[in-house]
């Protein structure tokens, strides 16, 4: 009877909300109990008690100062919060998990192979192999391009909310080359035609002129992870590798989360594959 008691008071009483904006923060904060947290708007207004207006206030201010970050998948801890927590997300498990197959890519395609994340509307790389070709492009570890007119980031905002899309790239598109794509609904249209390859993305000379590359998304339990390249010479004919890369991010997603249903691999992906690219080109 004293439970019940006890439960139904707490449901029906007003919870008292901290005055201060330390403490409201405070208040949000603590709901992130690791970097894997992931929480909507909707959620924290109704956990914190907070009105869903003054809730949403605070996420931006905590978003632009890097405490949280928001994706399409909610809100979750930011750069600020990770380093603070000794937990700064430096990626190593990804580059770790990418390097023996990014290894394999270099010897099995004579290319340049990247391996980049996505930061804001930026792809920043992490890992970049390749021979005497290396030179000659223009990407450095560390680096950060565009990423509505990269492979790579095409291939990773593919699989984002196009509301997302919209918030992290903007009205105005930045035009490196008169390849690049300028307006957001040819973006789209774009990321339409990569979710209808599976998830292949293409990018001939709209970032660097005279460069040309292949690119796939690593795809996690929310979404993509980051993403590898093989980059060749803008008339390089892309059809034999595509299937490469297609194989080598299912692999590396298949290492990071074992526990992650995988799709099954149809014996005619290859045939499939090439098919696709062809008809992109």
């Amino acid at each position: 009877m004293s439970a019940l008691t006890i439960e139904r008071t707490e449901t029906t009483t007003e919870r008292e909300l901290p005055p201060s904006m330390v403490e409201r923060m405070t208040l949000i904060l603590d709901l992130f109990t690791s970097r894997e947290s992931r929480e909507t708007l909707e959620q924290i207004a109704r956990t914190t008690g907070l009105p869903r207006s003054t809730a949403h206030r605070i996420l931006d201010q905590l978003v632009r100062l890097e405490w949280l970050e928001h994706s399409a998948q909610g809100y979750g801890l930011g750069r600020r919060s990770l380093v603070l927590g000794g937990g700064s997300d430096d990626h190593s498990d990804l580059r770790s998990a990418a390097s023996p197959y990014l290894h394999d890519l270099l010897i099995r395609t004579g290319a340049v192979i990247h391996l980049a994340v996505l930061d804001g509307d930026q792809v920043r790389y992490l890992d970049k192999f390749g021979g005497r070709f290396a030179a000659t492009v223009p990407s450095r570890v560390g680096g950060t391009a565009p990423a509505h007119c990269t492979g790579l980031g095409k291939a990773m905002l593919a699989w984002l909310e196009p509301e997302y899309v919209d918030e992290l790239v903007g009205e105005q598109i930045p035009v490196r080359t008169p390849a690049t794509i300028s307006e957001l609904d040819a973006l789209h249209r774009e990321l339409g035609r990569i979710r209808g390859r599976g998830g292949l993305a293409l990018e001939r000379g709209e970032c660097f002129p005279d460069i040309a590359c292949v690119a796939a998304a690593i795809r996690g339990p929310r979404g993509p992870v980051g993403a590898i390249s093989v980059v060749a010479a803008a008339g390089t004919a892309l059809e034999r590798v595509a299937p490469l890369v297609v194989d080598a991010v299912r692999r590396i997603a298949a290492d990071l989360y074992p526990d992650m249903p995988q799709r099954p691999a149809h014996r005619s992906g290859r045939a499939a594959t090439v098919t696709r690219i062809r008809n992109a080109g």
